[in-house]
This record gives structure tokens, C-alpha cells and sequence, in this order.
């Protein structure tokens, strides 16, 4: 697992708009999706090679759209990563902020005990 470096920092923009509510689908059991959803709910930061190397896929930016579209709201960090042919290359790292993790938990918790 990856850690943010102390360069980046996660303020939240102000709006007077209130923000959508807060109400994901869940992906489908055992799809790059899902496995890429247990990683964030993990806390987890991470790219495509750290991706590739869990999963054998590279198609990290296509999971992270599949999760935005259901709802998800990962953030994409652009760090600096250059390289002698490349000097302004940057890298994304995605995460996925705790509280989402916590409502999310804590909505399906909820939706179990009614079904239940």
C-alpha cells in the first residue's frame, strides 16, 4: 500500500450547492470492479502497477470509471514522477476517503437488517 506524501493535501472545495446524496450501487461480486472497491474500503492508495500486480490488469482508469459511474467517489492524486525523457511525467494514485467508507458500511448494515 502506498502512502500519500505530506505535499498533498485534501481540502474540500466549498459549494453552496448541496452535494448529492451519498448512495453507490454496489459492483458485481468478484468483477476488477469489486476487487478494486475492497482494496479502497482497505484504505488503500494506489496506481496501475500496484493494480497490476493484485490483479494481472492494467485496466485500472477503466475500473475507477466503472465505480465513479456507480456512485463511487474516488479521488484521482496527480504526483509528480519524472523521468530523464520525460521530465514533467506525472503519475495518478486513487483513493477513496474513509467516510465514504464508513456511510457505505454503515448503509449496508442497514439494508441488511431490513431484509433481514
Amino acid at each position: 500500500m502506498r502512502k500519500l506524501p505530506a505535499s498533498v493535501q485534501h481540502p474540500e472545495q466549498l459549494s453552496f450547492l448541496e452535494p448529492p446524496p451519498f448512495a453507490p450501487q454496489w459492483p458485481t461480486r468478484g468483477t476488477l470492479a469489486d476487487k478494486a472497491l475492497g482494496m479502497f474500503m482497505d484504505g488503500q492508495v494506489f496506481d496501475h502497477p500496484d493494480f497490476e500486480g493484485r490483479t494481472q490488469s492494467w485496466r485500472l482508469g477503466a475500473v475507477v470509471f466503472t465505480l465513479r459511474t456507480l456512485g463511487w467517489p474516488i479521488e484521482t492524486i496527480e504526483i509528480p514522477s519524472p523521468t530523464d525523457d520525460c521530465p514533467d511525467r506525472t503519475i495518478a494514485l486513487y483513493r477513496l476517503d474513509g467516510k465514504f467508507t464508513a456511510q457505505a458500511l454503515a448503509m449496508s448494515g442497514r439494508a441488511l437488517a431490513n431484509n433481514g
